[in-house]
């Protein structure tokens, strides 16, 4: 797997899966479980890799500099 999630867009990932992990806290009844949607950004987040974004062909990873 190569890297496609770098910089703001992680963070962004990060932050708005435990924010989605938080509503099994927050919220009653069945709707609670809908938080359980917040591990797909977190982990893509965590792993710096999206599959979507390979599919649609999207790097928001800064390019290494190979050095000379």
């Amino acid at each position: 797997m190569k890297a496609n999630v770098g910089g703001m867009d992680k963070i962004l990932r990060i932050v708005v899966g435990l924010v989605l992990l938080s509503l099994i806290l927050i919220l009653e009844g069945n709707t609670r479980w809908w938080g359980l949607v917040g591990i797909v950004p977190l982990v893509t987040g965590l792993f710096n890799f999206c599959p979507l974004y390979s599919l649609l062909g999207i790097n928001t990873c800064p390019l290494k500099d190979k050095g000379a």
